[in-house]
């Protein structure tokens, strides 16, 4: 089976996500704010506007929406260029609309932030970077270049040069805050966003092959009487065939393909009812399931237990769940990436809790990023720079997010640290060392709230 590298959705693509029909509702409640603010001041504030140039700038912003209405579907999916285009017209629209109002005088200055906040949301990063350029551009160009406001009697409505200065540093801030601090957060959702669909993938994967088995497992009983019917009647068939040689042989080779057809089925019924039966195993087994796809890349994967069962009892049976397979099996193979020949797998069990480690003779975590690991796609800049000496591994970002969710999802909790800064490790080179730990009622399948009900013997009802 190919295993597929799960990426990241780029900028570009969440740019197209945008519909037309989104961005021209918005602009038309601009262009209504618009109208009533040019209309309604002269009357309500006794201020004396370029009503023209303000209905043109209004005007224009009008034209174009009707045309991209009537142009375009209504589900149009803009993209990153024609979303930059779009943005940049609204910024130099509301520009001149400040022009002709006071320029930095005027409070509705603010609302350059809009345009620039949404750029900052949607578009990649070169594209906002320009948007916050213009916008910076638009503030120190209004803050010297403007036509006043006059009242009726002629009087300038001019804010001393000192605010106008802190009106201009503020808005720069603004824009620069602003654009960091959305796109920051963006981001991070989409990166999470995208992080756990990939986590819903890997276990909807492992619960496909779960269900898989139970499909075999079901074809192989449903199978065998029919099969023994089969070789039941042929075999009868053969005996009474023995004068006529060519008929028998027909029936003979009946028989042997029935034969043949129930060894199949009992194989795949095995192989099934371990996947659709087997609900609960013991500790070890579970973690052989894990590393098994490992034990043959090159390094040695050391398994041992290491519970006193003298003083706790003996090893636990825990719950077979795809999501602690797939997980230990995500670590441990982080764990054969790294290592340079021994990656060990310990796991220890008490009244209370259930605990793996795996550990390796590695490299070990980069220190300055323990704090960050399991997030997702972390780091990758550096990954980039680094797979040429690692080429087989594209780093701990998405396997690592993936293997901590899934194993967080039943129950456990893990820990990432460096064997150089733990004690009481008896093997001496250490790397890496993840800790994964449960409350043994969350995972044992004998006691506690998901223990496995075991059904008592019932008679067959007689026919």
């Amino acid at each position: 089976m190919t295993q597929q590298t799960i990426r990241p959705l780029g900028d570009r693509q969440r740019a197209n996500w945008i519909r037309l029909r989104t961005i021209i509702l918005l602009r038309w409640v601009a262009i209504a704010g618009q109208f009533i603010a040019v209309t309604l001041t002269p009357h309500l504030f006794d201020i004396r506007l370029e009503l023209g140039w303000c209905y043109f700038a209004i005007g224009v912003s009008v034209i174009g929406n009707l045309v991209a209405g009537f142009v375009f579907p209504e589900n149009k999916r803009l993209s990153e260029r024609q979303n930059m285009g779009l943005i940049v017209f609204d910024l130099l629209q509301l520009g001149f609309l400040l022009f002709l109002t006071g320029g930095l005088n005027n409070p509705f200055s603010l609302l350059l932030l809009g345009p620039v906040t949404i750029s900052a949301t949607a578009l990649s990063f070169r594209s906002t970077f320009v948007l916050c350029a213009l916008a910076i551009l638009i503030v120190t160009l209004l803050a010297f270049f403007n036509v006043p406001l006059v009242t009726l009697q002629g009087e300038k409505l001019v804010i001393p040069q000192i605010f106008i200065f802190g009106q201009w540093i503020a808005l720069v801030i603004a824009v620069t805050f602003t654009s960091l601090y959305s796109r920051r957060v963006t981001s991070e959702i989409h990166l999470m966003a995208d992080a756990l669909s990939a986590t819903q993938m890997a276990l909807a994967r492992e619960q496909k092959l779960t269900d898989l088995g139970g499909v075999i497992a079901a074809a192989a009983h449903e199978l065998g009487t029919p099969l023994a019917t089969i070789k039941l009647a042929s075999t009868e068939l053969a005996a009474e065939l023995r004068d006529q040689a060519d008929l028998r042989e027909d029936a003979v080779l009946i028989v042997e393909q029935a034969d043949r057809c129930r060894d199949i089925l009992r194989d795949m019924g095995r192989a099934g009812k371990d996947d659709l039966y087997l609900r609960q195993a013991p500790l070890i087994t579970v973690i052989e399931t894990a590393a098994d796809p490992h034990m043959n890349r090159g390094k040695d994967v050391l398994l041992s237990l290491l519970g006193d069962e003298k003083a706790t009892g003996s090893q636990p049976t825990i719950l077979r769940m795809p999501e602690i397979i797939h997980g230990l099996r995500n670590l441990i193979q982080n764990a054969v990436d790294f290592a340079k020949t021994t990656v060990w797998v310990e796991a220890s069990w008490t009244d209370d809790f259930v605990t793996v480690r795996i550990f390796d003779d590695g490299p070990g975590f980069p220190s300055h990023l323990i704090g960050r690991l399991g997030d997702p796609l972390m780091g990758r800049r550096r990954r980039r720079q680094n797979t040429s000496s690692r080429p087989e591994y594209e780093g701990m970002g998405l396997g690592l997010f993936i293997a901590k969710t899934l194993l967080e999802r039943s129950g456990a909790t893990l820990r990432f640290a460096n064997g150089a800064d733990e004690a009481g490790y008896r093997r001496s080179p250490i790397g890496a060392v993840i800790e994964v730990r449960w409350p043994r009622d969350k995972i044992d399948a004998r006691d506690g709230e998901n223990a496995v009900p075991i059904m008592p013997n019932a008679r067959f009802a007689e026919a």
